[in-house]
């Protein structure tokens, strides 16, 4: 394993071993119209069942944890939503206070939970900028640690344990579709995968919008979006970052994009079909695996996972479900 990596295997395996009993080992589920659909055998893993409704509990847990005891005062972070939902259930769960710097954008439902888990909430403008400027200002004044949602390396670890368990769980396994948005879940599971069994293929899903890793990778280059982007897929407007982008360099074996409305008719047909409701952002796999580029690119590739993240849905936000014809009705 490359020594520049931020994260090694045990770190995964430490993580599992931190978080076990706190977290759920999420189911893997099929769906045989899915299959038909896509010509291949997808084997979807449920993080949308997970604690806080996303795999963000995982690393949030883990990071938490990993604190020397006694020396905390709270932890601070910035977050669309899911990474503060789980930071502020992990230390309920550990008793510390948790600062949640909050885009003013943020899924209404999402601030709630946030709320409900017990954290305060701290608004910021919807810029990567803004995040980590107010996030500072929150760890001066409250005294707290600031856990990245993407960047900190037990995050990452901890986000990794989803390999160590899917690839048990599904012995066959060829390639895992995973959602990018700063990159921590991908190059957690990355470490683990590829260092247990190197011959399956890490391939990343991202909208078209918000293409910072597609770009990366095409470049060679860290090459995060140049504005926020703008996109249904919520939970991935954050670019990846210095220390997930050399894991994703050399670790990842491509990155899919896809657009808007390929994410919306992945998300439904996930609903439809399989009776889950997952956020838009989850919906990024399925997209993937649909897309022209990846029937192309991905050859005789059969067995597939792919990562449901999270299903933090805004019901306020459904609009986009309405078909013209009923809104002129």
């Amino acid at each position: 394993m490359n020594p520049s990596y931020c994260v090694t295997l045990r770190d995964v395996q430490e993580a599992q071993g931190r978080i076990q009993g706190l977290v759920h080992t999420t189911p893997v589920m099929t769906c045989s119209s899915l299959d038909a659909l896509t010509s291949r055998k997808l084997f979807f893993k449920c993080e949308l069942l997970q604690k806080t409704g996303s795999f963000k509990i995982r690393g949030a847990l883990n990071a938490v944890k990993s604190l020397p005891s006694g020396t905390c005062n709270a932890v601070v972070t910035h977050s669309s939503g899911n990474h503060g939902q789980a930071l502020a259930l992990a230390a309920k769960i550990m008793g510390i206070p948790a600062h949640v710097v909050v885009p003013t954008t943020a899924a209404k439902c999402k601030k709630s939970a946030i709320l409900g888990y017990g954290a305060f909430i701290v608004d910021c403008e919807p810029t990567d900028e803004s995040r980590i400027e107010v996030a500072a200002r929150t760890v001066q004044k409250t005294g707290g640690v600031l856990i990245h949602p993407n960047q900190d390396p037990a995050v990452i670890a901890g986000q990794g344990t989803i390999g160590l368990e899917v690839i048990q769980q599904v012995p066959g396994l060829e390639a895992l579709v995973i959602p990018v948005g700063g990159g921590g879940m991908l190059a957690g599971i990355a470490v683990a995968v590829k260092a247990i069994k190197p011959e399956v293929k890490i391939f990343a899903a991202e909208p078209l919008n918000a293409d910072d890793c597609y770009r990366s990778k095409m470049k060679g280059v860290l090459t995060p979006n140049p504005q926020p982007p703008i996109t249904i897929a919520d939970g991935v407007k954050t670019s990846i970052g210095p220390n997930t982008w050399p894991v994703i360099r050399d670790l990842v074996d491509d990155v899919f994009v896809v657009t808007e409305e390929e994410i919306k008719s992945a998300t439904r047909l996930i609903w439809e079909r399989m009776k889950l409701l997952v956020e838009p952002t989850a919906g990024l796999g399925l997209a993937a695996i649909l897309s022209r580029r990846f029937q192309e690119k991905a050859g005789d590739i059969h067995n597939i996972g792919v990562v449901l993240c999270g299903g933090n849905v805004d019901l306020s936000s459904m609009g986009w479900l309405i078909e013209p014809s009923m809104n002129s009705s």
